[in-house]
């Protein structure tokens, strides 16, 4: 007596790229650095000051800072983040450990340096650690579903 198992064939399946891309939250973390010791002096404070204001239905005015405005970019990225975070290629490993990395840096940066001590800078570092987090929680989650025959 003999069983024959057939497996379906990947042909429907495109191959999945195994393109590095680094860390994206490196960007607010640049970003950051740059403009508080370059246009801030190096004065947290700064982040506060208003980019511009839109005009409401309500009449009052909607006034974005420069701290917002990079926290936007923090939260864009850190989707991106979490979407790469989703693929299996034996890159996305190296991906993750920069990741923690940056978050390092972060926490470092945090915790040493004068002109990073804002609640703009200590949210980015936040979002950060989420992305460390959620990196390595989808990955272990897919690698438990990921099973392979040869």
């Amino acid at each position: 007596m003999s069983e024959t198992v057939v497996l379906p064939t990947q042909r429907g399946q495109r191959p999945r790229n195994n393109g590095f891309v680094i860390p994206l939250l490196v960007l607010p973390f640049f970003i950051y650095n740059v403009v508080v010791f370059l246009l801030f002096g190096g004065n947290p404070t700064n982040w506060g000051a208003g980019l511009f204001s839109i005009p409401m239905p309500s009449g009052m005015p909607w006034a974005i800072s420069a701290g917002d405005f990079l926290l936007v970019i923090g939260i864009i990225l850190l989707f991106f983040e979490v979407l790469k975070s989703t693929n299996t290629a034996r890159s996305s490993i190296i991906e993750h450990m920069l990741s923690m990395v940056v978050f390092v840096a972060f926490l470092v940066e945090f915790l040493l340096v004068g002109a990073a001590s804002s609640s703009v800078f200590f949210l980015l570092m936040v979002m950060s650690l989420i992305d460390v987090v959620a990196g390595f929680t989808v990955s272990i989650t897919s690698a438990s579903r990921d099973v392979s025959m040869n």
